[in-house]
């Protein structure tokens, strides 16, 4: 190495104290022995990228000097606002690369608020966009890094478009220096490319942005790694890896708090106090997550064996009905569209041609109705009734499957699954198992199936997370169908009637903002909270576990049909 290429280097490394506030040694990377083997770390490196450790930047050689600034300034940010050696075990490959490259964005975000000057490095540095026809998930990352960098820059895709979006909302509502607000949104972005079937070749998945490094700093892979290839199968059919064995036990009992479900995000809610009779703002924190995974093979067994002891029956049709409306701009019709007429007056006077639907008439359209099934996933569902050999949790799953078959094939309507369990007003778990408007495919029946039940009943909390979920739906119908075993409790709750006087505020609070409620109770000793809660026509006992397909799908069809006008 020549004495400029040194000199060179050493600039860079007075260049990185200055921006990182650390001492920092920056070398070339293939002067260090065993550096080339620290590439692969954590199978997501690339060749000719920089390598990060907390004392050391270590630069691939033949770059030019502008592409070295912009690596010794990410790296920089990393030092400064990164925690190194993060736990990488709940995580498959995507999920590791999503978060790296959301992790990247953010903290170079917060280095060009410091030093402004350094944004024009990066974007100096970027790579042209990728092709519009690719649909790789380097491209996808590529044109995320390029729509985060340029505030400016257009792209078309929504799923790019959605990485922006919870970014600057994430920035607006917790500011960049919230870490785990990010992680959030990255596990949604992962999520999401699982569902496009975008696959993550772990041995030639390139980190896209030239001047980053190979992130191999933010990650702690620990002694023992899931193999890659099962890794990445379980990641692209929406599973995660089992935990541990000593974290699971015989399979009985439930997961350690954390266990291998991951967290996706945070939300506040009131709670109702009845003997003060007013609502506690922000009372009850509730958590989504992933369910934890149980493994496939028993849960296909376990399936397997439900399906012999329970014979589902032939699930009913929802009734549309149609509603009138006037329908503008038309041929031919019973009167005259007038904003329609005035356009035309006004293109005459312009010397244009006219548009000559100038008409409007009565029509009937279908009215859209967004269901969302709320399940009770507490420990109690666990357990078989009098009478049967399969638990109310297998018979839940089983109908909740049925009826979003049954839905996909015989009706327009958008479903979503959801579930829940609570662990005082502190840990109320929320696990969103199918979207609305996603097809019922692999990886929602694998997360389905691999549901367990856990801890207690705080029904008011899920209550008012599930109606803000169907406030976000398109205008039309808003139904929201619980299914539990029994009336609300929890551990830190002693008045057998404060959870219901809640869960009752909170049923009135949904039907407020237009969302119908009803509920299905497998249990004949909860009719009296159950009316309590949602009113004597909309809600109904089922006392045979083994009936509650048919009656979830009645239920179905009665708050669509409701909502539609029907009777």
């Amino acid at each position: 190495m020549s004495h400029g290429h040194a000199l060179t280097f050493d600039a860079l490394g007075l260049l990185a104290r200055g921006l990182a506030g650390v001492d920092m040694a920056v070398q070339p990377l293939a002067t260090v022995p065993g550096s080339a083997n620290r590439l692969p770390l954590n199978a997501l490196a690339p060749l000719a990228r920089a390598v990060l450790t907390p004392k050391r930047l270590l630069l691939p050689e033949g770059s030019d000097a502008r592409l070295h600034r912009a690596m010794v300034a990410h790296a920089a940010a990393h030092l400064r606002h990164s925690a190194p050696a993060r736990p990488a075990r709940p995580l498959g490959p995507m999920g590791i690369a999503l978060a790296s490259a959301i992790e990247d964005a953010r903290v170079e975000q917060l280095l060009c608020r410091d030093f402004p000057g350094v944004r024009r490095w990066f974007v100096d540095a970027l790579a042209p966009p990728p092709d519009a026809s690719d649909l790789g998930f380097a491209a996808f990352i590529a044109r995320m890094d390029r729509l985060l960098m340029l505030p400016a820059w257009q792209d078309d895709n929504h799923w790019v478009n959605k990485a922006r979006r919870l970014f600057d909302a994430t920035v607006a509502r917790a500011g960049l220096e919230d870490y785990a607000a990010f992680r959030a949104i990255a596990s949604i972005l992962a999520n999401d490319l699982g569902q496009m079937r975008v696959r993550l070749d772990p041995q030639h998945c390139a980190v896209p942005a030239p001047w980053r490094d190979d992130n191999s700093y933010l990650w702690d892979f620990g002694a023992a790694q899931t193999p890659p290839d099962d890794t990445i199968a379980l990641q692209a059919s929406g599973a995660w890896p089992p935990p541990p064995a000593e974290a699971t036990g015989d399979g009985s009992g439930p997961s350690p708090a954390g266990g291998a479900e991951l967290e996706l995000g945070r939300y506040r809610y009131p709670e109702w106090e009845r003997q003060q009779e007013r609502l506690r703002p922000g009372w009850c924190t509730v958590i989504e997550k992933m369910p934890a995974w149980q493994g496939l093979s028993s849960m296909r067994e376990q399936r397997a064996a439900n399906d012999e002891r329970l014979t589902p029956p032939a699930l009913p049709r929802a009734r549309h009905l149609e509603r009138t409306r006037r329908l503008r701009r038309q041929w031919e019709g019973d009167d005259v569209d007038l904003n329609a007429a005035i356009e035309a007056l006004v293109d005459r006077r312009l010397r244009l041609r006219p548009d000559p639907r100038l008409f409007m008439r009565s029509g009937k359209v279908l009215r859209a109705t967004s269901m969302l099934v709320l399940l009770d996933l507490s420990e109690s569902v666990n357990h078989p009734g009098p009478g049967q050999t399969c638990s109310l949790l297998d018979i839940e799953k089983q109908a909740a499957l049925l009826l979003a078959a049954s839905n996909a094939r015989n009706s327009a309507d958008r479903l979503a699954i959801h579930g829940f369990s609570s662990n005082t007003r502190n840990e109320v778990y929320y696990y969103r198992l199918l979207e609305f408007g996603k097809p019922l495919q692999a990886n929602e029946r694998a997360m389905i199936g691999a549901l367990r039940g856990r801890y207690s009943t705080r029904i008011g909390a899920a209550l008012r997370h599930a109606s803000a979920h169907l406030r976000t739906e398109p205008a039309g119908q808003r139904a929201l169908l619980l299914v539990t075993d029994g009336a609300p409790s929890d551990i830190d709750v002693h008045d057998p009637q404060y959870l219901i006087e809640d869960a009752r505020m909170a049923v009135a609070e949904a039907r407020a903002a237009g969302v119908r409620t009803g509920c299905i109770a497998v249990d004949s000793a909860a009719d009296a909270c159950m009316r309590r809660i949602f009113g004597w026509h909309n809600y109904c006992a089922v006392h045979d576990a083994r009936s509650l397909p048919a009656r979830l799908a009645r239920m179905h069809a009665r708050l669509v049909c409701q909502g539609n006008g029907g009777a």
